[in-house]
């Protein structure tokens, strides 16, 4: 499975953004999907993850309420809609696919080292 992700930039605080990543190789739909992002001072963090169908997301708490994932399985392309940007939200955003095996997978979706493929990522920079 190849992962794309595109749609980042440079921003404003408080403004808006939209990243995408379009998937290639495989069958999307066996895939659960995560958002993760790297900084200097964090390696990886969780950010959002939806499951195969987009009927179970979950976020992490430093972006709940401003983030939203989603995803098309008609299109092989997951989303997250970025929102109320910070300047601690800069960046590199990363996608990656987790094979859903069953129910125990959700347990893992904050894990990046579950995750089976990744993107070559999307740098988020925020203007203060």
């Amino acid at each position: 499975v190849q992962l794309v992700e595109s749609g980042g930039g440079l921003v404003q605080a408080g403004g808006s953004l939209r990243l995408s990543c379009a998937a290639s190789g495989g069958t999307f739909s066996n895939y659960a999907m995560g958002w993760f992002r790297h900084t200097p001072q964090v390696e990886r963090e969780f950010v959002a993850a939806i499951n195969w169908s987009g009927g179970t997301t979950d976020y992490g708490d430093s972006v709940k309420g401003r983030f939203t994932i989603f995803r098309d399985n008609a299109k092989n392309t997951v989303y997250l809609q970025m929102t109320s940007l910070k300047p601690e939200d800069a960046a590199v955003y990363y996608c990656a696919a987790l094979i859903e095996t069953g129910g125990s997978t959700w347990s893992l979706i904050r894990n990046g080292y579950e995750y089976d493929y990744w993107g070559q990522g999307t740098q988020v920079t925020v203007a203060s």
